[in-house]
């Protein structure tokens, strides 16, 4: 978690059975979380934001894909909630994991997606009254203009070029 920028980071698994048999067996699982040093763990739901549930999420399946070497991870939207630096160490540790595993991340983030060995945009067009889906994999090029329109929007400016062109080669 300290390549995440959590590093005090506590997350603790409580196990306790109740009397009766649910649906669910009759083991009660609790998972306690505090990001913040002198903090102590409480219910995950009452104290991490989205973005640090995410890279919770990221560090327990790279954990979880080294301990069972999976053969395919995908991961929608694992970045959601973060930006910037914390984004950038996102894009590295999914880069990392991609060197082991095929690694398929959807991801609007420029600093995740900059990091990528191949990229695809997914578009979705209305064909009569069916909605329909295209994947195409982008060149060199049509990647750096791609990652630049994710930093700036439509008008993809010189600037936000030099920046993607950053993004790629760090």
């Amino acid at each position: 978690m300290t390549d995440l920028k959590l590093p005090h980071t506590k997350l603790e698994i409580e196990l306790s059975q109740s009397e009766e048999l649910s649906s669910f067996g009759n083991t009660n699982v609790a998972f306690l979380f505090s990001a913040n040093l002198g903090v102590e763990p409480v219910p995950i739901e009452r104290a991490a934001s989205g973005g640090e549930l995410s890279r919770l999420m990221l560090a327990l399946q790279q954990l979880i894909s080294e301990k069972r070497s999976l053969p395919t991870i995908l991961f929608d939207e694992i970045d959601t909630g973060v930006s910037g630096d914390v984004a950038q160490k996102m894009g590295n540790l999914l880069k990392k994991m991609g060197e082991r595993v095929q690694l398929i991340a959807i991801s609007h983030l420029p600093q995740v997606a900059a990091k990528a060995a191949h990229h695809f945009v997914v578009s979705k067009e209305l064909i009569g009254e069916r909605m329909s889906s295209n994947v195409v994999e982008l060149s060199q090029n049509e990647r750096l203009r791609e990652i630049a329109r994710l930093m700036s929007g439509e008008e993809i400016t010189d600037a936000a070029i030099k920046n993607a062109e950053n993004l790629m080669l760090k």
